[in-house]
């Protein structure tokens, strides 16, 4: 399993966007691009591929550590930080009408009911 393999996976299991590593990355003292960010993410046989070396992943896991348990002097916990970021990014399910609502939204009141002249009565 490569470096990048490992990034990859990483970014998918904490669901981060290209702009969060970035930031986690600069708590390590590490500046990168998303250009060059996105190059270690694309597949090995793309032109633009980048492999993600060793300092690259260090300083990312450095960084998680201070953004998930942040510092000595202003500590959190880890658990905390993860829920916020889920209840952030967390968008509600649209709720897809049902048959019956879509014949109600048809069905205007004003019309009065119909009597059929040949219907049998029961």
């Amino acid at each position: 399993m490569t470096n990048n393999d490992i990034f990859k996976k990483l970014r998918v299991a904490l669901m981060l966007r290209d702009d969060e590593i970035v930031e986690i990355l600069k708590l390590a003292d590490f500046k990168i691009t998303k250009s060059e960010l996105g190059a270690l993410f694309r597949k090995e046989d793309h032109p633009n591929y980048m492999e993600c070396g060793d300092q690259i992943l260090r300083n990312f896991l450095n960084g998680l550590v201070i953004h998930l348990r942040g510092t000595k002097e202003n500590p959190k916990t880890p658990g905390e930080v993860l829920s916020l970021k889920n209840v952030e990014t967390k968008i509600p399910p649209k709720k897809k009408p049902g048959f019956e609502t879509k014949q109600r939204k048809k069905f205007s009141p004003d019309i009065s009911s119909v009597k059929y002249k040949n219907k049998k009565k029961s």
